[in-house]
């Protein structure tokens, strides 16, 4: 197994960009990223090689997710600070600002509505900018997998039926 320093070199962006794509928060999810690497390094000896270390670090991201929305829910907040998107670019007016807020709203409704696997894909496609293969790896599918869910989702979001 590699060294610890070389292990956060070579994949911490990459489980920075999974994270993000879960959480849209920078803040939030480069503190995840952090804790993914602490509990990776201290259960290093658990690591069978069955599966890629990128994936072994995602799959451990994501537990550590599932625990902080766990937390959130604990403290009662219905939703997390900063939880969308990256801003868009300022328009000239407040009219086309709140319009554009509107339609990303309706994005992550829809999206919301989508089942796990089709919604887990979006997310990574558009927030956290995964290739297809990167998808399939992190999910456990193939490359073909992840390109037909993102079709049939985008499908699916673009027709209203959810």
């Amino acid at each position: 197994m590699q060294d610890t320093e070389e292990l956060y070199r070579e994949y911490s962006t990459q489980v920075y960009k999974f994270v993000f794509s879960l959480c849209h928060n920078h803040l939030l999810a480069e503190e995840i990223t952090q804790e993914t690497f602490y509990r990776a390094i201290k259960s290093i000896h658990r690591y069978d090689g069955t599966c890629k270390v990128y994936v072994w670090l995602c799959q451990i991201a994501k537990h550590v997710w599932y625990k902080e929305l766990d937390k959130q829910s604990k403290r009662d907040i219905s939703s997390l600070e900063d939880a969308s998107l990256p801003d868009l670019p300022d328009s000239n007016s407040t009219e086309s600002q709140f319009i554009l807020a509107q339609d990303k709203m309706e994005l992550f409704k829809k999206l919301h509505l989508l089942d796990p696997n089709t919604k887990e894909v979006l997310y990574l496609r558009l927030t956290g900018e995964f290739s297809f293969r990167e998808i399939g790896e992190i999910l456990g599918r193939d490359e073909t997998w992840a390109r037909v869910t993102f079709y049939r989702g985008k499908q699916k979001l673009m027709k209203g039926r959810l």
